[in-house]
This record gives C-alpha cells, structure tokens and sequence, in this order.
C-alpha cells in the first residue's frame, strides 16, 4: 500500500468539500501505520513517506515541494504560539528521526541528516546535521 496514494485520495475528497471520509482515511493511516499524515498539508508529487509513513508527524499547514523523500519517525511541527510552520522546498531528503520545528523553510536541494533538529532556515543546495542543526556543506558535490 502506498501511503501516498491514500494522502493524494484524502486530499482530493477534502478540496471538493466531501465530508467525514476524508478524516476517516487519515484516522486509517494513523491506525494502521502510526503515522500523521492530514489532508490539510500540501505535498508535492513524487515525494516518499518512508516505511509507509510509520511515525511520521506533519502539521496541517506544512507545504512539502515535490519529489522529497521523509524517512520514519519524522516530525515536522510547529511551535506553541507561533502560527508559522515548516514549509520544505523541491528535492528534499529527511533524514531518519529528524525534527524540523517552527517557522523553519528548508530550500530546493536539501539534505537534512538522521537526527538533526532544525529550528533555522537552510538555504538551498546545504546539507545540515546535528543538533541543533547546523550547516556542513553548501552545494553538495555532484
């Protein structure tokens, strides 16, 4: 099964405004996979929930570009007070277990590492890793 599939079909029923079945697949998804995956955020095509979503959380109002690989038991959140959330560019890969919490945008080209904790913006073509995170590389080598 693939998670984003359910994600797209969810999606669809919620902007042509049908009721209930909607929130009926995300609970699904949540059941079955213990992921966190609302029809509310915008995820770009292409883009792969890693082992079916399993632990993944994403807030409601995060915009995830296209063709981005999130891997298990990622977060991406908000924080208490701050309306803003994460908003993720084209071509981004997350790392296994990393957080990227709060008003943070993350560029086209990003690499963001297996535990990293990001809570600033990265910039285009960086990988970044640790925690908090931190930029390593800029314009990852070919």
């Amino acid at each position: 099964m693939d998670i984003y599939k359910w994600y797209r079909l969810s999606r669809w029923l919620y902007l042509h405004h049908v009721p209930v079945i909607p929130g009926m697949i995300k609970a699904l998804i949540r059941i079955l996979w213990g992921g966190v995956i609302p029809y509310q955020a915008e995820i770009g095509t292409g883009t792969v929930l890693g082992y079916q979503a399993l632990g993944i959380v994403i807030h409601k109002r995060c915009i995830i570009g296209s063709n981005c690989h999130i891997s298990q038991n990622v977060t991406l959140g908000g924080t208490s007070g701050i309306y803003e959330v994460p908003v993720l560019g084209d071509n981004v890969s997350v790392g296994a277990g990393a957080n990227i919490i709060g008003p943070v945008h993350v560029g086209n080209n990003v690499v963001i590492g297996a535990g990293a904790v990001v809570l600033k913006d990265v910039p285009d073509n960086c990988i970044a890793v640790g925690v908090p995170a931190r930029i390593i590389e800029k314009e990852p080598k070919e």
